[in-house]
């Protein structure tokens, strides 16, 4: 039977249709999609052993829950799939404010219309997405916001005493009952704000000033907080926490390549279908890489996090970049150089918030050495190790260093400029005029398929050079100048990319 063609109360009645709570609703699809091995959390990654587990036993424990994690770790996110956990449609009285179920109104309107008609009564149906609000907490938000108010013109027109229910504008958690309703930041909420939501979590009803107004509720909270917040801009009262039943800590990824799939699933790439976009995983991992480092550095302010959404920002950076140049050039093809990585640093500076020292330094500066140590971490993973003293074969005998010949061309007068704007023709053939380094990059085929990517991989491996300090690097404007490190050092300005010392990562 579909239900959605019953209009009335008598037939909703005689249908084998049952209304349960929004937490018994959600536990029993949630029983029902695990049982048949599902997906749940859709577009939720690293979270399948820590944070999901927990979501789910909050849930079929039928509780109220509060996503305790640093700022981008997906809370936001997670909070707006809880609905999809919801029955595709339920009954409502028709022009109910608080979604009234049939069986069982609060509202005085659907109780007296009920009264009033019976079984005549007029039934709607709403859908999953017609039951989930959301409210940023912020120091302005009131009771009214929330919870509702007294109307005094309301009151005043239809000849009301304010005690009476027909006087109340309802707030947004009332406009959600028999659904589920998300507070983001909710430390920024002021204590007594919070104060007003006690009943709610509690009692499971809300009231309004000092009248004798009480509406039970059936509505699922879930909570979002920074820890930062408590300490920097508010908290959450005792009482409050005391009645959110479970409390799950999100965490950022704990992997390399979970963090790329949030990355590579959330970010911006694909531009003029007109032209073919290759983007090499290297540079998924060095910008993933980069925000480790954040995470991981002295001037970064930890207690703040760094989000995904740098990762994401610096992504579209690179390739609109690249996107960039080839407009210029009229080429086809959309590939990611290594001269491009500069260009994720306006992605960089405005995510994470720097400690004293890191202000010292300047944002700018410190974007540059993490994305410079990104890079000397990824090269590892693909190429020897330039600082490795001693190599040998498998009899154990010395082997050459397999980057002699490329630092040996810069120490004897060798130097590049590679601009910006260089056609792939001239960006190519530039990178050829360094003896031994096509050869080089050339041992490693699976690495390319294309003379893009091979011309790509040859900066890459001169980039890896300057970071293990083989060869100096220098950028004047759009141009980067590869050079002897020896000779550089004389007139080095240290305000360079990757031109930094290694005090800045101890």
């Amino acid at each position: 039977m579909n239900f959605k063609d019953i209009k009335t109360l008598g037939e909703l009645k005689s249908s084998s249709y049952k209304v349960l709570s929004v937490k018994e609703e959600i536990r029993k699809n949630l029983i029902e999609k695990i049982s048949k091995k599902e997906q749940l959390f859709d577009g939720i990654v690293g979270y399948d052993k820590t944070v999901i587990p927990s979501i789910i036993n909050s849930l079929l424990a039928k509780h109220d829950i509060i996503l305790l994690g640093l700022r981008g770790q997906a809370k936001t996110k997670i909070a707006r799939l809880i609905p999809t956990l919801l029955d595709e449609f339920i009954p409502i009285v028709k022009g109910s404010e608080i979604n009234d179920n049939p069986f069982n109104p609060i509202s005085k309107f659907a109780v007296d219309l009920i009264q009033e008609k019976g079984d005549e009564t007029e039934i709607d149906w709403i859908s999953r997405d017609q039951r989930y609000s959301e409210k940023l907490a912020t120091p302005d938000v009131n009771i009214a916001d929330l919870i509702g108010d007294i109307d005094p013109i309301k009151a005043a027109n239809q000849r009301l005493h304010y005690s009476h229910e027909g006087a109340i504008h309802f707030g947004i958690i009332p406009r959600t009952n028999r659904g589920v309703f998300v507070i983001n930041e909710l430390p920024d909420l002021q204590p007594r704000i919070q104060v007003g939501l006690l009943n709610i979590m509690q009692e499971k009803d809300i009231q309004i000033r000092g009248f004798n107004i009480r509406i039970p509720l059936d509505v699922l909270m879930v909570f979002t907080a920074n820890p930062e917040d408590y300490t920097n801009r508010g908290n959450i009262i005792t009482p409050l926490k005391d009645r959110i039943d479970s409390q799950i800590i999100t965490h950022y990824p704990k992997v390399l390549e979970d963090g790329i799939k949030i990355t590579e699933t959330y970010s911006w790439t694909e531009r003029d279908e007109k032209k073919k976009i290759i983007i090499p995983y290297y540079f998924r991992e060095i910008i993933e890489m980069t925000a480790v480092m954040a995470r991981l550095s002295e001037f970064v302010d930890q207690k703040s996090g760094v989000s995904a959404r740098l990762t994401i920002s610096s992504t579209e950076n690179l390739i609109s970049n690249a996107e960039r140049r080839a407009i210029m050039n009229n080429d086809d093809m959309i590939m990611p150089r290594m001269c491009d990585v500069l260009s994720i640093i306006p992605g960089i500076t405005g995510k994470v918030e720097l400690v004293f020292e890191g202000e010292q330094e300047g944002s700018i500066k410190v974007a540059k050495a993490l994305v410079s140590k990104a890079v000397r971490e990824i090269y590892k993973k693909y190429f020897p190790d330039p600082l490795m003293k001693k190599r040998k074969n498998k009899d154990e005998k010395e082997v050459k260093d397999p980057y002699s010949e490329i630092v040996e061309w810069f120490q004897y007068g060798g130097k590049i400029n590679i601009k910006d704007e260089m056609t792939f023709k001239e960006y190519f053939n530039t990178l050829k005029k360094v003896d031994g380094l096509e050869k080089f990059v050339k041992r490693y085929p699976q690495f390319f398929e294309s003379e893009y990517e091979l011309a790509s991989l040859m900066e890459f491996v001169l980039d890896g050079l300057h970071q293990n300090s083989k060869i100096a690097k220098e950028e004047v404007d759009s141009v980067v100048i590869y050079k002897d490190l020896v000779g550089s050092m004389f007139s080095q300005d240290d305000s360079g990319f990757g031109g930094f010392k290694d005090e800045y990562y101890k």
